[in-house]
């Protein structure tokens, strides 16, 4: 009998990083838009990267992808823990980040087909907790009275503003390296659209 060969990356994952890659797009651009009308900074992002136009816009935009953010969150994480999907993200210790972060200097990273390497599995874990903050303080900001004990928690509604901004930078951080390995490393691009298949 043929042993059976699992994808790589089965279809429920597929789905929802593609959900969440549009979700993420679009709310990253409407928060920008959003930021422009009340800076924390001394700078504005430039119109031609936000989305929305105008505030009322881009908080019509950053709330109806929020739904679809939070739900498809919830539905890759209940996936990932019925079917031990996070166990492809442990262990993880700081001597192998340094040492695969060493090896990654010198372009001697291994890519095997469906195994993270040390590298990928903290940068994960980093923009699942971001993923978890930037909901939370997101939520603070949207409802500061009715979820009082969320904007409590951020230390008040003006530091939630800071907190919801770190930790989009970080998934705008992780976004860009992901995108720069893939295209650094063009072969695991295809398991994540077609799911692959794993060696038996």
């Amino acid at each position: 009998m043929k042993p059976t060969r699992k994808p790589i990356h089965p279809w429920p994952v597929r789905l929802t990083h593609w959900l969440n890659a549009l979700a993420i797009v679009m709310m990253i651009g409407s928060g920008w838009q959003i930021y422009d009308a009340s800076p924390l900074f001394g700078f504005r992002f430039p119109p031609l990267i936000t989305i929305g136009g105008w505030l009322g816009a881009a908080i019509a935009w950053h709330l109806a992808f929020m739904w679809l953010l939070v739900v498809n969150g919830l539905v890759y994480f209940t996936y990932s823990a019925a079917t031990g999907h996070f166990r492809k993200f442990f262990p993880l210790s700081p001597r192998a980040v340094w040492q695969d972060f060493r090896a990654a200097l010198r372009f001697r990273l291994p890519h095997e087909k469906g195994v993270y390497n040390a590298i990928q599995r903290l940068l994960y874990l980093g923009v699942l907790a971001a993923g978890v903050v930037i909901v939370l303080s997101g939520l603070a900001i949207w409802k500061p009275v009715q979820l009082w004990f969320l904007c409590d928690l951020m230390d008040g509604y003006r530091i939630a503003r800071y907190v919801h901004f770190f930790a989009m930078a970080v998934i705008v951080s992780f976004t860009c390296i992901h995108v720069l390995l893939v295209a650094l490393v063009p072969k695991v691009l295809p398991p994540m659209l077609t799911g692959g298949r794993q060696e038996p």
